[in-house]
């Protein structure tokens, strides 16, 4: 597999997850370690060189957001690892914090200085009960060898690390979901502006990133921005993990570059579709993602060049169809999980999603009624302007790239 990187999942398999002994043997901590040599202001300047954009499916510049809260003034600050991974077809995250958590916590401990935090979350999806384990306990073994707490490292910066544990709610993984969620509140986003890092945990300046994006932190604070940045493709620098689900050989994480094309992670990374069958549709992104079709193999696995075409990466889950499957079903499915998942506090995504999934639930019994793909494009249309999070507006994308690309309402729409 000759396609791999091996950066962010470089001790996986190699070490014993649990043990702190081994972690620091293979290199672990050395990047905290040097951090705290260097000020805040070199550390934003390493990230903001390297080029790193967020992984969680976002893609916003992790220097912005940490120059931003550098600069409050307000106190305490909060950092927060996002480990909410609830993306349906996505579980790189879990790869993460099951291979290598002690990772987590010193890219977390790092983000920390850089910042001016002393206190630091990581929202833990409830259904990952071993990632959870290894975390708690990578947490206590930090601790005890001043990794976390007073003094880190021997040094004057203090900082600690508390898990949360998320009760099954899709949109706390939305970021203001998950600070209400922490706070106790009722997990539902908030009205932005105030952006995070201004008024975030607790109404105080605060970072969050995504596990992917931390554990991309260690790497460029050892070997500097600029060797971040010649990594893959100039747009979309550093290596990325992709989720390979559904109709392949060998299904799992993989890591490469954003220059690796979805054929070659299809065909050789994850060997080709088993039984001689033929693909149908490759559903990248997600449920919140898009479709797309065989003619479309040859396009670049980065968040940039999917754009161009119409598709998103999001946090990089691609699950592969093969031409048995019925993919008025799927998205059936896909319908029923954001009709399921809206928190219900604004009314385009509350409306939006159940009249979506109904239309579905009929198509999918080959009722079609004409001006059918009118009335779904409009909802799709209103939910991705009104709607309050991202829950709302990304609802449609799946099902309207799928009615676009493969004509699933016929060449007029059902209108």
């Amino acid at each position: 597999m000759a396609a791999q990187t091996q950066i962010l999942t470089e001790r996986i398999g190699k070490i014993d997850p649990s043990s702190l002994e081994e972690y620091v043997g293979s290199g672990g901590f050395e990047a905290l370690r040097r951090a705290l040599t260097l000020s805040p202001v070199d550390i934003i300047y390493e990230v903001e060189t390297s080029h790193l954009i967020g992984r969680g499916g976002a893609a916003f510049p992790t220097a912005f957001k940490w120059r931003a809260v550098a600069r409050e003034e307000a106190r305490p600050k909060y950092v927060v690892c996002n480990a909410d991974e609830s993306e349906p077809g996505t579980f790189k995250d879990r790869y993460l914090m099951e291979g290598d958590p002690f990772r987590i916590i010193e890219a977390l401990a790092i983000a920390a200085y850089a910042v001016g935090a002393n206190k630091g979350y990581i929202y833990i999806r409830g259904e990952y009960p071993l990632a959870y384990q290894r975390l708690a306990h990578a947490v206590e073994e930090s601790r005890r060898a001043a990794y976390l707490g007073f003094n880190v490292g021997g040094s004057d910066f203090c900082f600690d690390i508390e898990l949360y544990r998320g009760a099954g709610a899709y949109v706390c993984g939305e970021e203001t979901a998950l600070f209400e969620s922490i706070e106790g509140k009722r997990g539902q986003p908030r009205l932005k502006p105030p952006y995070p890092v201004t008024h975030g945990l607790f109404n105080k300046p605060t970072v969050i990133n995504n596990v992917e994006t931390l554990a991309n932190i260690p790497p460029i604070i050892l070997n500097g921005g600029f060797w971040y940045r010649s990594l893959g493709v100039h747009l979309n620098p550093g290596p990325k993990l992709y989720a390979v689900s559904g109709h392949v050989r060998r299904p799992g994480v993989y890591e490469a570059t954003m220059d690796l094309t979805l054929r070659d992670l299809i065909y050789e990374l994850a060997g080709g579709i088993p039984g001689g069958r033929k693909l149908q549709a490759v559903l990248v992104g997600g449920a919140a993602g898009a479709f797309l079709g065989p003619e479309q193999l040859d396009v670049a696995l980065g968040f940039d060049s999917l754009h161009h075409i119409g598709a998103t990466l999001g946090s990089g889950a691609v699950m592969v169809m093969d031409e048995t499957v019925d993919l008025w079903q799927v998205l059936r499915r896909v319908t029923r999980f954001f009709q399921h998942e809206s928190c219900g506090k604004c009314f385009p995504c509350q409306l939006g999603t159940q009249r979506q999934a109904e239309i579905v639930a009929r198509l999918a019994e080959g009722e079609i009624r004409p001006g059918d793909k009118a009335l779904l494009i409009d909802i799709g249309l209103t939910m991705k302007d009104a709607s309050l999070c991202g829950l709302g507006q990304t609802a449609s994308n799946a099902l309207l790239s799928a009615c676009d690309r493969f004509s699933l309402l016929g060449e007029g729409g059902g209108q």
